[in-house]
């Protein structure tokens, strides 16, 4: 139990930057995508007000397709520039990063694309 305290006391303490190389290791050397708990971390990471202030990256995250999937798709497919298959499939197995690391403005117009067509998006 003391390992497990020790682990979740460092994983709260970890910058954004660190948290993003950890995602990445885990995806390339396990094949894990952590986006959904990177972002949860990085969120309760540094206390909250400061990070919040000093953020110039954002990562638009699709929660669920919605209703209208299709519209859905095809919007990823043409913000991401994958294919057709890949983009369901992001869509399929949301929650899912669409674009991770672009500016507010354009974290915002993504998601309002996405709401528009019937998705439910986070911003984070």
């Amino acid at each position: 139990m003391a390992d497990v305290k020790a682990l979740a006391e460092s994983l709260v303490g970890l910058t954004v930057k660190e948290v993003q190389e950890l995602a990445d290791f885990l995806k390339s050397e396990y094949g894990i995508e952590p986006a959904a708990a990177a972002v949860v971390v990085a969120a309760g990471g540094d206390g909250g007000g400061a990070a919040a202030e000093e953020k110039t990256a954002f990562d638009v995250i699709l929660k669920s397709g919605g209703a209208s999937k299709l519209n859905v798709v095809k919007i990823v497919k043409d913000l991401t520039g994958l294919g057709l298959k890949e983009a369901k499939e992001l869509v399929d197995t949301a929650p899912k990063p669409v674009k991770e690391g672009v500016s507010k403005a354009e974290a915002e117009d993504i998601a309002a694309k996405l709401k528009e067509a019937g998705a439910d998006v986070e911003v984070a």
